[in-house]
């Protein structure tokens, strides 16, 4: 799929340039070009595309601030075909998920849910089983993120569910909101650079003091940050042995969020905090996703048990064969 990327990038850019007002039109244009089986084998119908391929779209739609599930759409299509569950109806997946699986009937309450009232199914993880489960037949609360995305909360009670062994959503899940964070990122950088380049203060142009300099500069360090962490995760995840780089790149990706936003509504001033200005598109929605798939300390006690159950001889062996692998598979 690498060699096509490029095709895929040009339609989703303009695709989310022009996307206009309204859910169901938008989710249909999105779904009509393709993009929601990025991540969906060839022989299943869809692209073949690979973690590469996913982390250029969602960079774009993180930077345009799409308000769509689109990679919840991705990853659960890839997720149901893996586990040969149907791949029918408009498909999203939950965030957090409590209950039990008892033979094939599931209660509990699935939340943080992205657009659930409009889907037709949802996929989750409970006793080592991934779900599918007919949102018809829950209990539905609509909920909101801080950027006014829905987040909706699913209560079930003795639903029959279909399921396939376990596959690592909540992992994949928080690569989602690495690669739409990576973009969003990157375009709040370059919105503040253009600000401190136009707007002028004391005679002369913002971006002429040192100060200012620095901090956007800092900035940017972020930024590569972030996108160096996604590009790993990314390639661990093409090589199936991605949940460490994964939980790496979501702590560093939660911090650059706090570090970056900072140091995007310092450089604007009042004006970065109106609903007026663009900023807040992408800083409500990183401040959202920080959250969202494990927080910080989520996935830092994650990985220091992970790293602290293998023992300290394991550690630098294991991060040399990891990193030899990655190697190889450039």
């Amino acid at each position: 799929m690498s060699d096509n990327r490029d095709m895929v990038v040009d339609t989703a850019a303009r695709l989310f340039a022009a996307l206009g007002d309204g859910y169901a039109t938008n989710i249909a244009e999105v779904e009509a070009a393709g993009l929601t089986d990025l991540l969906l084998p060839i022989e299943d119908g869809g692209f073949g595309g690979d973690w590469g391929d996913a982390a250029a779209v969602l960079a774009l739609a993180g930077a345009h601030a799409v308000a769509l599930p689109l990679g919840e759409v991705m990853l659960a299509r890839r997720l149901a075909a893996a586990g040969g569950l149907s791949l029918d109806g408009r498909l999203t997946i939950a965030g957090a998920t409590q209950g039990r699986l008892t033979g094939d009937s599931f209660t509990g309450t699935l939340s943080q849910v992205p657009w659930g009232l409009e889907a037709d199914a949802v996929l989750a993880e409970a006793d080592g089983r991934l779900l599918r489960l007919d949102v018809a037949a829950a209990t539905a609360q609509r909920s909101f993120h801080p950027a006014g995305e829905p987040r909706d909360t699913l209560v079930f009670e003795r639903v029959t569910a279909t399921s396939a062994p376990e596959a690592g959503l909540f992992a994949q899940g928080a690569l989602l909101r690495v690669l739409q964070s990576a973009g969003a990122l990157d375009a709040a950088l370059k919105l503040s650079v253009d600000y401190v380049n136009g707007r002028q203060q004391f005679g002369r142009a913002l971006a002429a003091f040192q100060a200012v300099q620095q901090l956007l500069s800092q900035f940017a360090v972020e930024v590569a940050a972030v996108r160096a962490a996604a590009a790993a995760a990314c390639e661990a995840a093409d090589a199936g042995h991605a949940w460490s780089e994964i939980a790496a790149a979501k702590i560093r990706t939660n911090i650059a969020i706090g570090a970056g936003t900072a140091a995007a509504h310092q450089v604007h001033g009042a004006i970065g905090f109106t609903q007026d200005y663009a900023l807040h598109l992408l800083t409500r929605r990183l401040w959202s996703w920080r959250s969202e798939f494990g927080n910080d300390t989520y996935w830092a006690v994650a990985l220091g048990h992970a790293i602290a159950a293998a023992g300290a001889d394991a550690f630098w062996p294991q991060l040399v064969a990891r990193s030899d692998r990655l190697n190889r598979r450039a």
